[in-house]
């Protein structure tokens, strides 16, 4: 599926990958974020930090009616206060989709899927 628009110029489609790839990214710029977790891997209570260009495997994007859903699947930093992190990236993740390209989320949901330990 995808997001499309209409303009002055044409018809523009935006994929829900390249979006989950922007949320992605917005959302491992906060602070108290060591990555993205694989929304589908939690096994034997191991979750892996993603690499940048497996971002979007870390989010999902849905969309019903004219509804736009964000979940957001991270990791946080130990000793962060959780529901603090949180906030900050629903607040970072529906400015910069606003701001890239114009999409306002209805909502963004986060999973935090663990808690690790960065060194300094």
């Amino acid at each position: 599926m995808s997001i499309e628009m209409k303009t002055n110029y044409g018809h523009i489609e935006i994929s829900n990958e390249t979006i989950a790839q922007i949320c992605g990214g917005a959302a491992v710029d906060c602070y108290g974020i060591v990555g993205m977790a694989s929304k589908n891997q939690i096994k034997d209570g191991i979750s892996e930090i993603l690499r940048k260009e497996n971002y979007s495997k870390g989010v999902i994007v849905r969309q019903e009616d004219d509804l736009t859903h964000i979940d957001l699947y991270i990791i946080v930093g130990y000793g962060t206060k959780i529901s603090e992190v949180a906030h900050n990236v629903q607040s970072k993740v529906k400015y910069v989709l606003e701001q890239t390209i114009g999409l306002k989320a209805d909502s963004v949901n986060i999973f935090v899927q663990g808690v690790r330990v960065t060194n300094p």
